[in-house]
């Protein structure tokens, strides 16, 4: 009996040995795995109902577009036209922003960056530059709408701007190609000659919400990347990185690399705002234009190994950050021994007019992480680390610029141009998050075919370790963006009445179609769920034309209710725009089509959203 009850335990035990070595999981990886991913998850998760602690602005690139981003969560909450048209909105179509486009129909929207008053963002504006045709616009962060464009003459292509001063003083947009002054014919071969690189120093007017050039500066023909103003006991000045400091006309890749260094150019903005003040400028083409080498004074020129690409100052403000896009370390400069050189005049020389720093002088320490290829761009946290993007080993390094110990690195995919930290430009950056913003994805989400979308990781730079939590397709292509504290941005719920606005109707009865000669204003609503144009008419819901009409259309949206937007669109004539709620929106154009032609609301509103339609009647000529 005793040896059967052995026999039958020795049984139970093989048994149960065996169906662990069939069945049993031992790996322990896969357990370790699951646990850091719910944790990742934890970290970027936002529950419905609550909201995302900072907003990511990122630039659109060649869209032309703003992409705001919630963060942590990283969920796209709205694409922002500000270059190019926009049928969903119908930017591009009402008469505010058409005229302000200016019959282009595209963009190259780089390098974002807010408004700010002591060196913080102040969450009011938005600043951004188009490389494509040389303009700059102003977003009202209230209504998260372009209020002001402008274009930038005797420049062209504004690559590393906007970038702002202490106090919103200025915004300066260095140009990325050198071209004659006012775009005049001159052959290459007279590059060095008659080509400039101009830089301009735009005010922004705030209760106007207009820009405003107040000066240029013609600087050597060479092609400026990227900038930064100034902080704390730097605030008076600015930098920014050059190349092809060569002057090559044709095959940059090969003939722009020729020399060991280019330059950044630190520039004094206070003495140059003195300068013209004192008339010290000639008159180009109606702008106020300083030429270094016939005015001296407030512009200099610091070595830097060659093709460098971003140039950042510390939240303290004492050093600028630089490095050469095919050199492997980053150099820390000193704005104190800056300040001290030019004042016991330590020059090595000039270029075109500018004095040369000796870069002995100037440099604070070399750093040269081992094996990172490619440094680009750098932000900070808040205990003043710095985190610079490696393009080409595709990663990011944490630093300290105080002593240049490298800290961590952490691999991105892939091929990271730039990176936003938590208020990362400010005096006072908050420190805990920090996104990649890479340049290529290849594998990493669905297929959509042989173009594969960019790609956004957040990492959390809250501890010692860096560590990717996030990853999220972008369209093409951010090219740098701004992080901002959510809280720090009032928008409004809907549009105050403006009673002094003659375009305005906010009574139904006050409807109505005004005929000028060949010339037709409506003064309508729209309202859940229908168009008024004339009040006291058969049709209240008809705009009746005849054949070559102006017809000019004022719409207010009556529902003074956030998120009951309307839109406006009218069938085969090209038309739409967005009225906001409160908002008086207007459009243009001329009746050239003779027939019947339905209009409708092109935003969802209310049940009766179908039925939100009327007609364009359009007499043919006798």
């Amino acid at each position: 009996m005793k040896k059967k009850v052995i026999s039958a335990l020795s049984g139970l035990a093989v048994g149960v040995l065996a169906s662990t070595v069939f069945f049993g999981n031992f790996s322990t990886p896969d357990t370790v795995s699951t646990a850091s991913a719910k944790t990742d998850a934890e970290k970027v998760y936002v529950p419905f109902g609550e909201k995302d602690e900072y907003y990511l602005f990122a630039s659109g690139g060649h869209s032309g577009q703003m992409f705001i981003y919630g963060v942590p969560s990283m969920r796209r909450i709205r694409t922002v036209p500000v270059f190019s048209p926009d049928p969903a909105t119908g930017y591009g179509w009402d008469t505010h922003s058409k005229k302000m486009l200016g019959g282009y129909t595209w963009g190259d929207l780089h390098h974002p960056a807010f408004s700010e008053t002591n060196g913080e963002y102040d969450g009011k504006y938005m600043f951004a530059t188009d490389v494509a045709n040389s303009r700059a616009a102003v977003m009202d962060l209230k209504t998260f709408t372009v209020k002001d464009m402008i274009e930038v003459p005797n420049t062209s292509g504004p690559h590393c701007a906007a970038f702002v001063t202490e106090n919103t003083e200025y915004l300066f947009l260095p140009t990325r190609f050198s071209v004659p002054l006012g775009h005049q014919y001159a052959s290459l071969d007279e590059y060095s000659e008659k080509y400039r690189g101009v830089m301009s120093a735009v005010t922004f007017d705030e209760k106007a919400q207009k820009l405003h050039i107040a000066y240029q500066v013609a600087l050597p023909p060479w092609s400026y990347d990227l900038s930064d103003a100034g902080k704390k006991i730097s605030k008076d000045w600015a930098v920014l990185t050059t190349y092809n400091t060569e002057e090559a006309t044709t095959n940059l890749e090969i003939n722009a690399s020729q020399e060991d260094r280019d330059f950044i150019v630190l520039f004094n903005w206070k003495e140059l705002e003195n300068m013209v003040k004192a008339g010290k400028y000639d008159n180009v083409g109606g702008q106020k234009m300083i030429f270094p080498e016939k005015y001296k004074g407030g512009i200099y020129l610091v070595p830097v190994a060659k093709s460098p690409h971003g140039v950042d100052v510390t939240p303290d403000g004492k050093y600028f950050i630089a490095s050469g896009k095919l050199a492997p370390l980053l150099t820390v400069f000193s704005f104190e021994k800056a300040f001290q050189a030019i004042e016991k005049k330590e020059f090595a020389g000039e270029r075109n007019g500018i004095p040369i720093l000796k870069y002995e002088s100037v440099m604070e320490r070399e750093v040269n992480p081992e094996n990172a290829l490619g440094p680009l761009h750098t932000q900070f946290d808040d205990k003043g680390m710095a985190y610079t993007t490696m393009f080409i080993s595709s990663e990011i390094v944490k630093w300290n610029p105080e002593t240049g110990e490298v800290l961590d690195r952490v691999p991105v995919q892939y091929s990271p141009g730039h990176a936003v930290a938590a208020e990362g430009d400010t005096v006072s950056p908050d420190g805990k998050y920090l996104v990649s913003l890479n340049k290529l994805a290849k594998d990493s989400y669905l297929s959509v075919g042989p173009s594969h979308p960019e790609s956004m990781q957040l990492i959390d730079i809250s501890g010692d370790k860096m560590k990717v939590i996030q990853s999220s397709p972008v369209d093409p292509e951010p090219h740098y963006g701004q992080m901002i504290k959510a809280d720090k941005i009032k928008t409004i719920e809907v549009y105050p009445k403006e009673n002094n606005n003659p375009d305005a109707v906010y009574n139904q009865k006050d409807a109505r179609i005004v005929r000028k000669g060949n010339e037709v204003h409506v003064y309508g609503i729209a309202m859940r769920s229908k168009f008024i144009f004339d009040a006291n008419a058969k049709r209240p819901d008809v705009i009746e034309v005849n054949e070559g009409d102006k017809v000019v259309i004022h719409l207010t949206n009556l529902d003074f209710d956030e998120d009951i937007t309307h839109g406006f669109a009218i069938n085969q004539y090209n038309l739409n725009m967005e009225i906001q709620p409160g908002q008086t929106n207007t459009i243009e154009f001329t009746a050239n089509k003779p027939g019947t032609y339905p209009l409708y609301c092109t935003n969802f509103c209310s049940a009766l959203h179908q039925e939100m339609t009327g007609y364009l009647l359009v007499k043919p000529k006798q």
